[in-house]
């Protein structure tokens, strides 16, 4: 490809795992790129979750780069599950560490992407109203990052502080003394609820929803712990491209109504006892697929709440009940259900008290007024696509990337959306993305993504795009996979149900990270079957699809 001076190869946007790892492996191939953040430093969306308690909810062995074995010898884990400071620490270390740091423009967001279709570019507007021209535009936006605020009438008439979990200040906030009110149970409250009960005057709780919450069963790593996983690594790492998950965890084949009810509780309390993110979900094969095999964990797990809450009345209202377990990401607590128990937390139910509005001296539920000097709102994120929507992305013939999306985000292997030619999106709608181990799975982008670019300029191809019918055949391959599951049992994020007007698909693919990857690989050796490749004068190159197959 003939390379203008002002020309770059690249635009990537974001700074957290994906930006960072695509910044590393775009120039290594030796690609011209910049990349724009909106925060201030690296990150993403460890940059800005700074709230209490803030930390992973995978193990730091899993949810670190795998690319590096001289950075994963060198850096020291604290703790099984890094703190958000440590996550940050962590990424500021590999950007100094591989000198990432002078390709990113900090404190800059990008406003819109268009693409000129007769030149084969991507023009791409930032916040400080400049323009930039790339042949690619590659969005490592995440799936966590743009937060949803509450609907609820009367926000902006609060007199007290609010704060949003997703959006936290960068200084200490004290609440010692005062009267805290938290907004949400997802994972971000369910943490922010366990590290300020006890540390403020009174911490009343707003349950939307009961959720399921498993111990994390967190503890410091001692220099022997850190040896042994060092000694294992290689072999760690090559496993998980292989699992479902994207973890060195096998999967269960056995059904859970096929053992004896002691049987199960001996492996129902093991996975409680020795707990993990995926350890209820790794005792039987069918738990996200049977119904009443996931019945026998649920009810294991509000039998742990009823021996836990001491109010019968209160372990009621935490039942999660109406959704089986698993189908909503489960959350890690050690400390949560004992939360209750203090007579300084009140559990506010809002399936039998709804909020009304927000006054200036705190809620008003159908009960009456909750007085709060402090509101936080864990109210979740636009996943999955929200990053992607807030950016105003046009590609051929001017269409917005919203408009495509309004019934659905519509991908090719959640990377490249037809009708966007050389936009390449990093755990995009309809790969495995959140439902798998995030790093792994942002890894295996970039380095498709990588190898693709590379395959382009050797050849003189000056676009790619995804072929409609692939992409219409792909994402009903997605819906058939989850179709054959529990999730679409639950209201979720992971199909947009938590954005008032978001179209209801599950956007996640399914079928496991190490089947992903695997088709992905494929596609690439066959010569990108499902993409049409375009030479600079010359016909499209079109290949069929025919590769997608429908095993989960």
């Amino acid at each position: 490809m003939k390379k203008e001076s002002n020309v770059l190869d690249a635009v990537v946007v974001g700074a957290g795992f994906g930006g960072l790892y695509a910044i590393k492996r775009l120039t290594d191939a030796g690609f011209r790129l910049q990349a724009f953040e909106s925060g201030g430093g690296v990150g993403g969306t460890w940059y800005w979750n700074r709230y209490p308690g803030a930390r992973v909810d995978l193990e730091c062995w899993d949810y670190s780069y795998s690319f590096s074995p001289e950075l994963q010898d060198e850096w020291d884990w604290p703790e099984r599950y890094p703190t958000s400071p440590e996550l940050r620490k962590y990424l500021n270390h590999v950007a100094d560490h591989f000198d990432l740091r002078r390709h990113i423009q900090f404190n800059t967001r990008v406003e819109s992407a268009v693409f000129d279709e007769r030149e084969n570019l991507w023009v791409v507007t930032t916040s400080d109203g400049k323009t930039t021209k790339a042949r690619f535009f590659v969005p490592a936006t995440g799936v966590l990052s743009v937060p949803k605020p509450p609907e609820i009438p009367g926000i902006e008439s609060f007199r007290g502080e609010s704060y949003h979990t997703g959006r936290w200040p960068h200084h200490e906030v004290d609440f010692s003394n005062k009267r805290v009110g938290v907004i949400g149970t997802g994972s971000s409250g369910i943490q922010v609820i366990q590290a300020l009960a006890g540390k403020c005057k009174h911490l009343s709780v707003f349950q939307r929803t009961a959720v399921y919450v498993v111990p994390a069963k967190n503890h410091p790593l001692t220099p022997g712990m850190r040896e042994r996983v060092r000694a294992t690594y290689a072999e760690r790492r090559a496993v998980s491209r292989l699992t479902r998950f994207g973890i060195a965890v096998p999967f269960p084949v056995e059904s859970a109504l096929d053992a004896t009810p002691e049987e199960r509780r001996k492996k129902y309390e093991n996975a409680w006892e020795n707990s993990q993110l995926l350890g209820f979900r790794m005792c039987y094969g069918d738990i996200l697929s049977n119904e009443k095999a996931n019945d026998t964990v649920a009810e294991f797990i509000r039998g742990r709440i009823r021996e836990t809450v001491k109010s019968p009345e209160i372990a009621e209202k935490l039942m999660p009940r109406g959704f089986p377990f698993g189908t909503k990401r489960p959350c890690l607590g050690d400390t949560y259900y004992s939360v209750y128990n203090r007579p300084d937390v009140t559990l506010v139910d809002l399936k039998a008290t709804p909020i009304e509005r927000i006054v200036p001296d705190g809620i008003v539920t159908s009960e009456g007024l909750q007085q709060l000097d402090c509101l936080i709102y864990a109210t979740g994120y636009d996943a999955l696509t929200g990053a992607l929507t807030h950016i105003d992305i046009r590609g051929i013939g001017g269409r917005q990337l919203v408009d495509k999306w309004a019934s659905g985000a519509k991908t090719y292997l959640g990377l490249v959306t037809s009708g966007f030619p050389n936009l390449f999106t990093i755990t995009g709608p309809g790969s495995p993305g959140p439902l798998a181990n995030m790093s792994m799975s942002i890894e295996q982008h970039v380095d498709w993504i990588t190898a693709c670019m590379v395959h382009m300029r050797e050849r003189g191809i000056r676009r790619i795009d995804a072929d409609l019918q692939a992409e219409e055949d792909w994402m009903q391959h997605v819906q058939d996979v989850v179709s054959k599951t529990l999730y679409m049992k639950a209201n979720s994020w992971y199909i947009g149900a938590n954005v008032p007007g978001k179209a209801h698909v599950f956007l996640p693919y399914l079928g496991g990270h190490g089947t992903y990857r695997k088709k992905c690989d494929d596609i690439a050796v066959a010569g990108y079957p499902g993409f049409v490749l375009t030479k600079n004068g010359e016909a499209q190159i079109e290949t069929s699809s025919e590769t997608i197959g429908d095993a989960a």
